[in-house]
């Protein structure tokens, strides 16, 4: 069957994914570092705190269990790894709760940081040299704020009607048709795919309840994602789940400017209609497949402007 993926796909088999981010990237890379330095500073000056959080670990991970004290040490491994904790004994889950997203809060510090260092040094220049060096302030500003709008994180009314599904992500419906996918009924899916610019919300949302079957990460390039080449060649990542024997498979897949994929589930978990499941960063793709016999009928047209987790792409015959 990988061998099927792989030739629609032209992409490699890979494993499944070593963390959330399988992509990697210079913040997550300093994020991570921060959280070594960290580890270090609780095991050398707090080590009641220590004690205490690791007595309130549950779970099973011999390979993490030097690197796991708090919740916040699961951010990047909580995908493939056992640990976990009571939401009562999760202080931090307030930053889960600020309308941004979590996984985009490093990036907001740290473009933060370098906006204020770059405002007070040109701030500096216009003070000593002439007023001209404000001029770059404007750009710097709304690209600052730009990268703010687009981590946000709101809150949705998810439809609870039981034949409906609803869009994984935020952006424009480009198309609708049925395509070949592997591990599908007969091979043939219909697929939804949906265009996030710079300016959607990019947190992507499950379309239906059901369970983590199966999680794929694969490697690849970075075209636009309204490049049709963009479905078999640019970086991707696919989730496949069940309800009531139903496979549904959503992919989250890169673009030109958008290099991160973020998705937190585990394989065997069950899941709600309307969770968060992860995000693109940066403008990107995402594409929403299901047997074709199973649609009744098709809620959102190509062009058409849709919220994940809010709008009802397809409407699913009853399970037999």
């Amino acid at each position: 069957m990988a061998n099927d993926v792989q030739a629609l796909t032209g992409l490699p088999a890979t494993p499944r994914p070593e963390s959330v981010q399988p992509g990697g990237g210079w913040c997550m890379q300093i994020e991570l570092a921060w959280g070594r330095l960290r580890r270090a500073y609780l095991r050398t000056c707090r080590p009641g705190y220590v004690r205490r959080m690791l007595t309130n670990r549950q779970g099973v991970c011999e390979r993490f269990s030097d690197d796991v004290i708090d919740p916040r040490d699961l951010k990047y491994i909580r995908n493939v790894c056992g640990f976990w904790f009571d939401p009562h004994d999760d202080h931090f889950q307030w930053r889960s709760k600020i309308g941004l997203a979590r996984y985009g809060l490093a990036e907001v510090v740290l473009f933060t940081l370098a906006f204020v260092v770059f405002t007070g040094l040109f701030g500096c220049l216009a003070m000593q040299l002439h007023g001209a060096f404000l001029l770059p302030l404007v750009p710097a500003a709304l690209v600052w704020l730009e990268l703010i709008y687009f981590f946000r994180d709101p809150e949705r009314a998810i439809p609870q009607e039981a034949d409906a599904l609803v869009s994984p992500a935020d952006g424009t419906v480009t198309n609708v048709e049925e395509v070949e996918e592997p591990e599908f009924p007969g091979g043939k899916a219909l697929r939804v795919s949906i265009f996030l610019s710079i300016f959607n919300v990019h947190v992507n949302r499950l379309p239906r309840g059901g369970s983590i079957v199966n999680i794929r990460y694969f490697p690849g390039a970075f075209l636009d994602a309204r490049n049709p080449e963009s479905a078999v060649r640019n970086e991707q990542l696919w989730i496949d789940m069940e309800e009531c024997g139903r496979p549904l498979r959503v992919k989250q897949i890169s673009g030109a400017i958008a290099r991160r994929i973020v998705c937190w589930l585990k394989i065997g978990e069950t899941v709600q209609k309307g969770d968060r499941l992860g995000m693109i960063k940066l403008g990107s793709r995402t594409d929403l497949l299901i047997p074709s016999n199973a649609v009744k009928e098709i809620c959102a047209k190509v062009g058409a402007k849709v919220r994940g987790g809010a709008s009802i792409l397809l409407r699913v015959n009853p399970r037999g």
